[in-house]
């Protein structure tokens, strides 16, 4: 996969790839127009998107339907002896209403637990970055 970053102006910074695009910007308070979410934010918002669908596709794989089904993702800081504020739990709960199937309310856990953005910061990828100088066009 390739995606090709962009910048559309301002703050502003776009992800294209598949024919899609994914504005990011920052916001008033860090010099952007806040017209949309920064990319801190869809970072996490990944992270309850992915588990999210695991949890839809369980649902809709069993006739269970999914309305009063939702996620609340809480971040939780922790301030270091530096002073400095870092990350330190992403809590993910999963509400369904009082007449969900009771026999499948840990499986649920089991299978937002599958997801693969979370699976990647628990085996983060090497990175690599580069500085690439493009040929002048005549």
């Amino acid at each position: 996969m390739e995606i090709k970053i962009t910048f559309p102006g301002g703050k502003k910074v776009n992800a294209d790839f598949d024919g899609m695009v994914i504005a990011t910007d920052q916001s008033r308070m860090h010099g952007g127009e806040g017209s949309a979410p920064t990319p801190f934010a869809l970072f996490l918002s990944s992270i309850g998107t992915c588990a999210g669908i695991y949890v839809l596709s369980f649902c809709q794989e069993r006739n269970i339907p999914t309305e009063g089904v939702s996620l609340t993702q809480r971040i939780e800081y922790i301030t270091t002896s530096e002073g400095k504020s870092v990350l330190d739990t992403i809590v993910l709960e999963i509400h369904v209403p009082q007449d969900f199937p009771e026999k499948y309310l840990k499986a649920l856990i089991k299978v937002a637990d599958q997801c693969a953005v979370k699976k990647t910061i628990l085996h983060p990828p090497k990175f690599e970055v580069k500085t690439l100088v493009s040929p002048q066009v005549s």
